[in-house]
């Protein structure tokens, strides 16, 4: 945790409200001033150093501001210097600070300003920033081949996939969550920024009300097929299968990674107007869960194990062969575990009648080619879900290790 910050001081005295010195802790905020509800402390700010990167265990924050990026220099200098300025731009960020001191209005009037403003006065809302690196950087632009981790293949096409290649790919990728909307979009606009000339905007992604949860203090969501989303997900508090599933081992294959991880992201349309049309019970022995509890089918709790033999009548199993539990378990995957961390999305309408929404899916593991791609392979040919979701958009990611106070995102590319 780190102090109060300049731009949650703005905050609290914008809401009309004198610090009580004990009485404001540091490193916490208050929200919801002025909505006529109690003052309700909560943490604001979460620590950018640590062994990972905030922003994957993390518990998940209400929104999210996702963004791909091409590189559009081949001087590796630039680049280099480029992942400096982002991170020392992301630490002060995620503190709740501006890009800069002073940047939004206390700079020369002849100069643009050194932070856009639009988050100067809002609190920090566990603000991370989490950087990654697509298969595509390590190419020959950069002399950067050799240090390709084996984990970050190009994603096969998957049966029934449309992918958008205007949603696709990207040499790098920045995920910033937060509580409040604008202060994602704030960071992630302030980064594209400070890269223009070295990088530009290849695509991005708006999502809220997160679709899973990283914590088991979190209830789990709901997406917007109605149905608890991510009950069986890895959490924070699952530190052994997180080692083993999650985060890149020394002996994995590049020591640089150690400590990293890999991002899958999917942007799943969800067409929402056909499933509405699906009774309940047909919604249920599509997913393999009750709507309302969010049990397994023929359990009583959400929580209960997921029993894939029990059988209903006849000896009919009641979780069916293409339900999507059954081909998303890891008892049906040899083993095989992700961390989710995704968002929904509603992106207007398709211009047919019907609203562009969906599942904006990120997922986060050791080794993509052991876990999400058989799991996808599965899912894409098998799921009866597959009949009411379409993947549009899809793209990889080495997200390298955490940082100290002293380094930065390139040190394991560049050193």
């Amino acid at each position: 945790m780190t102090g109060v910050s300049r731009r949650a001081l703005f905050g609290m005295a914008g809401a009309g409200v004198a610090l009580a010195g004990a009485g404001v802790a540091t490193g916490v905020g208050i929200d919801r001033l002025g909505e006529g509800s109690p003052a309700h402390a909560e943490p604001s700010t979460v620590d950018f150093h640590g062994e990972h990167q905030a922003g994957i265990v993390t518990p998940t924050q209400q929104n999210l501001h996702f963004a791909a990026l091409d590189v559009t220099t081949k001087d590796v200098g630039k680049l280099r210097e480029l992942l400096r300025t982002w991170t020392a731009a992301a630490r002060r960020m995620t503190a709740g600070q501006e890009v800069v001191a002073d940047g939004a209005v206390g700079g020369a009037a002849q100069a643009p300003p050194g932070d856009t403003g639009e988050a100067l006065d809002l609190p920090p809302g566990d603000l991370t920033l989490t950087i990654g690196f697509g298969p595509s950087l390590f190419d020959q632009r950069f002399g950067l081949a050799a240090k390709r981790p084996p984990q970050l293949v190009d994603l096969p096409l998957f049966p029934k996939d449309k992918l958008d290649p205007a949603r696709s790919g990207g040499d790098l990728c920045i995920q910033a969550c937060a509580n409040d909307p604008q202060v994602a979009v704030h960071a992630v606009r302030n980064l594209v920024r400070l890269g223009f000339g070295v990088t530009e905007v290849r695509w991005s992604q708006l999502g809220f009300g997160r679709s899973s949860s990283t914590s088991r203090a979190q209830q789990t969501p709901r997406n917007l097929f109605g149905f608890k989303d991510g009950t069986n997900n890895v959490k924070s508090e699952d530190t052994d299968v997180l080692r083993e599933q999650v985060w890149a081992q020394s002996g994995d294959g590049q020591a640089w990674m150690a400590g990293g991880t890999y991002l899958v992201a999917r942007r799943i349309r969800m067409h929402v107007e056909t499933w509405d049309r699906e009774t309940l019970d047909g919604q249920e022995q599509i997913v393999g869960r009750t709507k309302g509890t969010g049990a397994p089918l023929g359990q009583t709790g959400e929580f209960d194990q997921v029993d894939l033999d029990v059988g209903g009548a006849g000896g009919v199993p009641l979780i069916a062969p293409d339900a999507h539990v059954r081909l998303a378990s890891h008892q049906t995957l040899n083993g095989a575990r992700i961390l989710r961390r995704g968002y929904n999305f509603v992106d207007g309408s398709d211009g047919v009648g019907h609203l562009e929404a969906g599942l904006f899916f990120l997922a986060f593991n050791r080794d993509t080619r052991k876990q999400y791609i058989p799991m996808q392979q599965a899912l894409s040919a098998k799921d009866a879900m597959m009949e009411y979701v379409q993947h549009t958009g899809s793209a990889h990611f080495a997200v390298p290790p955490g940082l100290t106070p002293t380094s930065n995102w390139g040190d394991g590319l560049f050193t």
